[in-house]
């Protein structure tokens, strides 16, 4: 068995060093050290040998085992060296060729229109002011002029949070008007005798329960200005909202008031600019019109001032409020509301 265990050695030995490939060396292992392996073979055959021979026969395998795991060491790290260095050498790199810019991405084109215009309104003293978007019945509609069974809430149907009969309404908000409430508020408790004058920008996602189409949805943006003090009227309001389009659209561009109606501002007005298509002649944009509505505005009503904490007989105020979805729509020519919610980079890299 002696004889036999010297010629596996070398047998072994010589396999090794054909061996070029972490496969080879891989199978063997296994053809020469695994539990099935030659040397395993060989020394079941121990079992007939005489007790005088075991140990000097297992002294002799423990030795040839040792040699062949060091030789298996070592050949393994040369086999991996030459890999490695063939693989350098396959994929050397050119120093020359120029490198490789990464890809940049983009800021949404809602996400840009926003900034221009909180960096418009922060040039007039307005600051942005962040509000909840889970409200209170109360708050969304109560305090704002709106009372149960009112017949605007029919325009302003919503997500409800199912409670009891005996409990405020808990609501996903269908403007960011509620903001007003909470603002004032805040800004009244600083001094109750005397409330400081309000400026600011309610940016915010707001939610309808409505069919969705081109022109509408279920989630969008809203953001709306509130500026109360004393001596504000409706020429500061038109003057602001003048100074607002024509930095956003152009010095060129002209507009119009349009009296309207909303329970939380009196007088109501609806905000119409020239057509950005056609300049007024009238086309498939503005439906022959000539004009493009793009927000809401009026005088705050004297209940909601008196709500959020001012005396109406000494504050007056104005709010003015708008999609930018759909100010973003406008200045890019986007047809399809839908088209900001897809994800689509065919899209989102034209901006």
């Amino acid at each position: 068995m002696q004889q036999e265990l010297h010629a596996l050695r070398e047998e072994a030995l010589q396999a090794l060093e054909r061996a070029q490939t972490s496969a080879d060396l891989a199978a063997w292992r296994s053809t020469y050290l695994g539990k099935k392996g030659k040397l395993s073979q060989v020394l079941r055959g121990m079992g007939n040998l005489s007790p005088e021979e075991r140990p000097i026969v297992g002294r002799l395998a423990n030795d040839i085992k040792e040699t062949l795991e060091q030789a298996y060491t070592e050949r393994a790290e040369a086999v991996r060296q030459a890999e490695l260095a063939a693989h350098l050498a396959a994929d050397a790199v050119d120093v020359t060729l120029p490198g490789r810019r990464p890809p940049l991405g983009r800021l949404h084109p809602s996400t840009q229109v926003m900034r221009e215009i909180e960096r418009i309104f922060a040039d007039l003293g307005f600051q942005v002011y962040a509000s909840r978007e889970v409200e209170l019945d109360e708050y969304n509609f109560q305090l704002l002029n709106i009372p149960p069974h009112h017949p605007a809430r029919e325009m302003q149907d919503t997500f409800y949070i199912e409670r009891s009969p005996d409990e405020n309404d808990v609501l996903l908000r269908t403007h960011t008007s509620p903001g007003q409430i909470h603002a004032m508020r805040e800004f009244a408790a600083m001094n109750p005798d005397n409330p400081p004058p309000v400026r600011i920008m309610l940016p915010g996602m707001v939610y309808r329960h409505e069919q969705i189409t081109p022109r509408s949805d279920i989630q969008f943006q809203q953001v709306e200005g509130l500026a109360i003090g004393h001596h504000i009227t409706m020429a500061d309001l038109k003057g602001t909202i003048e100074y607002f389009v024509r930095r956003l659209f152009g010095p060129e561009r002209r507009l119009r008031f349009r009296a309207s109606y909303f329970p939380f501002t009196e007088p109501s007005a609806e905000v119409d600019m020239d057509c950005l298509l056609c300049g007024g002649e009238g086309c498939r944009l503005c439906k022959g019109t000539g004009w493009l509505e793009i927000m809401g505005c009026g005088m705050v009503h004297p209940t909601v001032l008196r709500n959020g904490g001012y005396d109406p007989e000494r504050y007056t105020g104005y709010a003015f409020g708008m999609g930018p979805a759909r100010i973003t729509m406008l200045k890019y020519g986007i047809e399809d509301i839908r088209y900001f919610w897809q994800n689509d980079l065919r899209f989102l890299e034209q901006f």
